[in-house]
């Protein structure tokens, strides 16, 4: 049986995770940790301490209106990548009490990896 690693629960929300096939489940923000449970199986779900998180990147859409994706970096484990819906920004809102506001940053836009990736291509070296 999974056990939450949170006391206090400070924010819940449907949400989906991209970690290899779609899992869609419910999102955690609370006091200690941020967690993802599958809604099929329990035992599926991911706990992230916010001592662990490094940065939460968020994709940015049609001026900050859209956030359709964001990824938790973590420090030790990797990019872990979700979606929430309508209610990622609340949710960021809530995530951005344990982490620091700086580590909450904007994912490059298409036109920018772009320009890097030709600039690092043809660039001096």
């Amino acid at each position: 049986m999974a056990e939450s690693m949170n006391t206090n629960v400070e924010f819940v929300c449907k949400a989906t995770s991209f970690q290899g096939i779609q899992q869609y489940g419910k999102i955690m923000a609370g006091d200690k940790a941020f967690e993802f449970y599958d809604d099929r199986n329990v035992e599926n779900y991911i706990q992230i301490p916010w001592e662990e998180i490094n940065y939460i990147v968020a994709d940015v859409v049609m001026g900050g209106k859209w956030l359709p994706r964001f990824e938790v970096q973590t420090k030790r484990n990797g990019t872990f990548r979700f979606s929430a819906g309508k209610e990622t920004k609340p949710l960021l809102r809530a995530c951005r009490e344990h982490v620091p506001a700086d580590h909450l940053v904007r994912a490059l836009t298409f036109g920018q990896k772009i320009s890097r990736g030709i600039k690092s291509r043809f660039g001096k070296k």
